[in-house]
């Protein structure tokens, strides 16, 4: 009886101890709970981005960025709640938002609209549209979003103006479905002043680089969404797909955002949602 008891005890430690195989096991089922969990996980991502042709009236302008809000059956009525009240929290001079608001279905549109209405900011609102948004039904978004006060710029600009001082404040709509106009929305501003431009799509740094841009707000890539490398080689230079977070061609700046919601699955891993605050400030 002894000789069985001590066989059972060795079989019950045998199976305890660590294997290769249990540690795996182990490792992938904490890497799924921490994924299902990080769309929840709301983060504020604060950044100070210096440019030269801000005018010194405007030096301090606080633009808070929305984007990738998805609300569908994967991104809830109270996470886009919650981004809202972050964002009028930081106290934005200006809100830009820059697409993919909803998915799959029309019935998501008015509710988003509604939701993103109670956005505030000091000298506005504003946004442009993207991918989904074109696939689902852009002119419903678009007078949705206007009903609400919010100022849809689809391939269009206009002179900016606060404290005495103006720049040019752009929006292109979205690259992917081919409606992108970038020269039309540039059309009036002035060789020498500052332009800001809203694009959905990062691809735009080219061109915009070639047009003068000074600094463009995108989203479209949620960051990557589920993540495992870092956004800068180990050299330290930022890698050549921009997937999030401030990078530069040229003379013209780019904050691609993380965005807020989720596509394919509800997951996000080292990803995770963001409400961004942009403080610009005269750069010599």
């Amino acid at each position: 009886m002894a000789t069985i008891n001590g066989w059972r005890e060795q079989r019950r430690v045998a199976q305890r101890r660590a294997t290769p195989l249990r540690t795996i096991a182990s490792g992938l089922a904490q890497i799924a709970r921490a994924a299902f969990a990080e769309p929840y996980q709301l983060a504020v991502e604060r950044h100070a981005v210096g440019l030269k042709r801000l005018p010194r009236e405007l030096d301090g302008l606080k633009v808070v960025q929305l984007s990738d809000i998805h609300h569908g059956p994967l991104t809830s009525r109270r996470q886009v709640e919650r981004a809202v009240e972050a964002a009028n929290s930081l106290q934005p001079d200006i809100v830009a938002l820059t697409g993919d608001y909803i998915s799959h279905e029309r019935g998501y549109v008015q509710p988003c609209a509604e939701m993103l209405g109670r956005l505030r900011a000091r000298c506005g609102v504003y946004a442009v549209l993207g991918n989904h948004d074109n696939w689902v039904d852009a002119a419903l978004v678009t007078d949705l979003f206007r009903a609400e006060g919010i100022r849809v710029l689809v391939n269009e600009g206009l002179r900016f103006e606060d404290r005495g001082a103006s720049f040019w404040l752009a929006g292109v709509d979205d690259t992917m479905v081919g409606l992108e106009d970038l020269p039309l929305a540039l059309a009036g501003s002035r060789d020498d002043e500052m332009k800001l431009l809203l694009a959905h799509n990062p691809v735009i740094l080219r061109r915009a680089a070639r047009a003068g841009v000074d600094l463009v707000l995108s989203g479209h890539t949620h960051g990557g969404q589920v993540t495992w490398r870092n956004e800068r080689s180990a050299s330290g230079r930022v890698r050549r797909r921009i997937l999030r977070g401030l990078a530069r061609r040229g003379e013209t700046q780019i904050y691609v955002t993380r965005g807020l919601g989720t596509v394919v699955l509800p997951v996000r891993y080292g990803c995770l949602p963001e409400v961004t605050l942009l403080t610009l400030h005269c750069a010599d």
